[in-house]
């Protein structure tokens, strides 16, 4: 009987050491143990897992505000109502019509890092100008003339909206620089009056431009860079001659990971003169100046 129930138990626990499922439970053996990787430390806890300095360089997304400061130089002719050959009288918005010639604005900016090395960055300008003068001489501002001594009202409104994507040919831990194309899209809203008359006109025109792109940032250090961007666009066409420039040139500190400030300093240029068509239009704005920023990144 002992004999049997002796055989009995040992069948049952070979049985169960069959069907048990061993190899589903880990058993922490000498070379697994010695394969199992080390105990970390708070502080190695704690640290980052990329080491990739933060700049413009590493950025996949920025918003650029600033405060501009700077000269402004116009010129501008309005013609009359379906004139063909240019009739009205070329005009300097600062010394013929009182406008500003220092003007302070905010501008805004972003830029989207698409992949390592593409961009599409997105600025949009506007300059809104108002000025009221007794005029020297005679002028001829769309359909009407007005005399010397006539008081004359300007208003002269100018925007701009810029999508500009580039290429990063060369980009390493510390420098990038890419080229690439612009499109840029305008309005233009030019207004004068004698105030107290029915004399007033306007012109106003809008268009779209390609330019050439090219952007650039190199890290100095932890905390400083630069960087800089340039848009450029020349033609000289039978009926006329267009050019525009934009260039900015930045100094960059790292406050923090996610947040810059900077001092820069920009210059927009835009000269178009249409002569033989059937609007003729002649306008030309220059401004530069320093301006101080604030750039959030992610």
């Amino acid at each position: 009987m002992r004999l049997g129930l002796v055989i009995l138990l040992s069948l049952l626990m070979t049985g169960c050491a069959i069907w048990r499922k061993d190899k589903e439970e880990p058993v922490e053996n000498r070379q697994d143990r010695e394969k199992a990787e080390p105990v970390l430390k708070p502080s190695e806890v704690l640290k980052p897992k990329s080491t990739e300095i933060a700049s413009p360089i590493s950025d996949l997304f920025y918003v650029r505000g600033s405060a501009f400061q700077g000269n402004v130089e116009t010129f501008m002719r309005v013609d009359s109502t379906n004139s063909t050959v240019p009739d009205g009288t070329v005009l300097s918005g600062e010394d013929d019509l009182g406008l500003d010639d220092k003007v302070e604005q905010a501008r805004i900016e972003f830029d989207v890092r698409m992949g390592e090395r593409n961009h599409m960055r997105v600025g949009y300008f506007k300059l809104n100008r108002f000025g009221e003068v007794l005029l020297g001489d005679n002028i001829a501002f769309g359909d009407f003339n007005f005399q010397p001594g006539d008081r004359f009202r300007t208003d002269l409104d100018y925007r701009q909206l810029s999508l500009n994507y580039t290429y990063s040919l060369f980009r390493g831990e510390r420098f990038e620089a890419g080229l690439g194309l612009g499109l840029h899209i305008f309005e233009l809203h030019a207004e004068g009056s004698e105030p107290g008359t029915l004399n007033r006109d306007k012109g106003e025109e809008a268009g779209v431009f390609p330019t050439g792109a090219f952007n650039a940032a190199f890290r100095i250090s932890k905390r400083w860079a630069v960087s800089a961007t340039y848009n450029a666009f020349e033609i000289e066409v039978d009926e006329g001659n267009g050019s525009y420039l934009d260039g900015r040139f930045d100094i960059h500190y790292r406050w923090r990971k996610n947040f810059a400030v900077g001092l820069g300093y920009s210059i927009h240029s835009l000269d178009i003169n249409l002569d033989d068509v059937d609007e003729p239009f002649a306008f030309s704005l220059e401004t530069k100046g320093p301006e101080i920023f604030f750039r959030a990144a992610f």
